[in-house]
């Protein structure tokens, strides 16, 4: 019985990924957003949480785009969330992956140094803009670095290491059509084409959190990396301290991106939430914790009523 239980959560996430994939690009304004909805028990406690986040993303200022995916049942929302958009740093998670893909391939390993060169610095984010040229760091160092406090200059370095057509390649074969990098991360250069979509974020995690993405141990380390994260006053700020959430921010002028993984016990979901075109970051960190603490509602309610 366990076997098919499995097998059968195994298939509702598969549904719920091609019904993502076959959403076609639609930028919508936020005035017109509405959700996409995939089999949901009348029942269920997660009924009223699409048309409560579309009331929100009504009202939110500039541009904005959700997607929720339920990791137990496959239940998943999508309000914009096939629209391009400015990526900012969560665009560090493509580059982590590949990095975590050529170690699978046995190019270089944890313990491989890189060291720094002057085209790699970027003071946007991080400290290792003020280290000596030639400084050395280990492949391992350089991604807790990029992603844990965004340390855009570590990102450089890895992106220099594993290259960045390849990261863009990769993201193509995963069929994260709305994601790539045009340039490396420098904030005096065009970061707006750091691009990807709440959609795209939503499925690299979900083959993540499902070890379908490189390998379990790869996918492990890259949660254990992004559960480090230092920057969290979006996704988690309204939410129980004692939950686990592995998560990736990203900032702009008029940008504010969070995407990660609710490792809520009994109910773990994945939630990825862009803004952008705001006249004020606070906006965009207000619209973010209100779409978390909603979403956390609903899925904590529904993880009450299976214990009962």
């Amino acid at each position: 019985m366990a076997r098919v239980v499995h097998i059968m959560r195994f298939l509702a996430r598969i549904v719920a990924v091609v019904t993502l994939l076959l959403a076609g690009y639609s930028p919508v304004a936020p005035a017109q957003a509405t959700p996409r909805v995939v089999a949901l028990a009348e029942h269920d406690a997660l009924t009223g949480l699409a048309p409560k986040l579309a009331r929100l993303a009504n009202r939110a200022p500039g541009m904005v785009a959700i997607s929720v995916l339920d990791l137990n049942h496959g239940y998943a929302i999508s309000i914009n969330g096939d629209v391009n958009l400015p990526a900012a740093s969560t665009i560090k998670i493509p580059v982590m992956v590949e990095v975590m893909r050529q170690i699978a391939l046995h190019r270089f390993t944890f313990e491989r140094t890189v060291s720094l060169y002057d085209t790699d610095r970027d003071c946007g984010y991080g400290e290792l803009c003020d280290a000596a040229w030639g400084s050395q760091y280990t492949v391992w160092q350089l991604l807790w670095s990029m992603i844990t406090v965004s340390d855009n200059t570590a990102a450089n370095m890895l992106i220099r290491l594993v290259g960045r057509q390849n990261i863009n390649q990769t993201m193509q074969s995963l069929g994260l059509t709305q994601t790539w990098l045009g340039d490396t991360i420098h904030s005096d250069g065009d970061v707006r084409e750091l691009r990807s979509s709440a959609n795209d974020m939503s499925r690299l995690l979900l083959m993540m959190a499902d070890h379908r993405l490189i390998n379990a141990k790869a996918d492990d380390a890259m949660l254990e990396i992004l559960a480090g994260q230092r920057h969290n006053r979006m996704l988690p700020a309204w939410l129980p301290k004692n939950i686990t959430i592995a998560h990736k921010t990203g900032t702009l002028h008029d940008t504010l991106n969070d995407v990660g993984i609710v490792e809520l016990n009994g109910s773990p979901y994945v939630i990825c939430v862009f803004t952008t075109h705001l006249g004020d970051l606070d906006d965009g960190e207000r619209f973010i914790r209100q779409v978390s603490l909603l979403t956390y509602r609903a899925f904590s309610q529904r993880a009450q009523l299976a214990q009962n």
